[in-house]
């Protein structure tokens, strides 16, 4: 039975088939794309709507790699839990970890990226000109810092648990970024808050690599409010690598009993 009917259309520009043919992006998968384009230039592609250039690919397979996998983070606890109690749902223990990707691991590339372009918008709307020099960058640092403390709220891309001292992934990103020329607005502010915040917070913090990622993902023009699927799809490959480690390797028990073991009853009252 067709389900073909005259005059319905459903318009995509990313992937349709045929009974011989699989398009993609107006391309042939087959003749075009297959052997022909990296996983990494293909995602932004899918999202941007343009084949990127290859310093684009850089910078973004560099973001790509920087949030792939961060150790036993919490999203990894999640998967490798869900996958010891239903190792018969491997989507399911990729799903658990995806769904800790919030404000504190992972949802961060999408909150600085966010911070970063709101304030490099407004600045706009009020009719100035991006700085070109580092003393400017620093001033309007400095001015959305002391905006973001007043309104009780928290910069995000500042600190981390665990580099406490700095981030080694920051200064590599924006390096590289540097020598593909792709070192735009976005990064340089993020760069001029980590000179200045101290000035306003009273203490010092690492800019994190999360709000780097997110900082370098809004220079390549890719939409900030996506920002976020990026860093998932970096966990995803992260995740899977943590779940064949577990099959390996397993801790996932280990986990589950020592907190089950040592639970210890409190009274609600108390």
């Amino acid at each position: 039975m067709s389900h073909e009917i005259d005059g319905l259309e459903f318009p995509t520009s990313l992937g349709t088939s045929t009974t011989d043919t699989i398009g993609l992006l107006g391309q042939d998968l087959t003749a075009d794309l297959m052997g022909q384009v990296g996983f990494g230039e293909l995602a932004f592609w899918l999202v941007a709507m343009r084949r990127p250039t290859p310093g684009e690919v850089r910078v973004f397979e560099t973001v790509l790699v920087a949030l792939a996998d961060h150790g036993f983070t919490p999203t990894a606890i999640a998967a490798r839990v869900t996958y010891l109690s239903a190792p018969d749902s491997l989507q399911g223990a990729l799903a658990a970890g995806l769904l800790g990707g919030g404000s504190r691991f992972l949802g961060v590339t999408e909150d600085c990226g966010g911070w970063l372009h709101d304030v490099l918008t407004a600045h706009e709307a009020e009719g100035h000109a991006l700085p070109t020099t580092d003393a400017g960058w620093d001033e309007l640092a400095l001015a959305a810092v002391t905006a973001t403390r007043e309104r009780k709220r928290f910069v995000p891309g500042l600190g981390h648990p665990v580099h406490k001292d700095g981030d080694p992934r920051t200064p590599v990103l924006v390096r590289i970024a540097e020598e593909e020329g792709l070192r735009g607005p976005h990064l340089r502010l993020f760069e001029a808050v980590g000179r200045t915040h101290e000035q306003v917070l009273g203490r010092r913090l690492p800019l994190n690599g999360a709000g780097v990622c997110g900082a370098a993902l809004a220079d390549l023009g890719l939409p900030v409010e996506l920002l976020r699927g990026f860093a998932l799809l970096a966990r995803a490959a992260g995740l899977l690598g943590q779940l064949a480690e577990e099959r390996r390797r397993p801790i996932a028990s280990d986990i589950y009993l020592t907190v089950d073991r040592n639970a210890a009853y409190v009274d609600p009252e108390s």
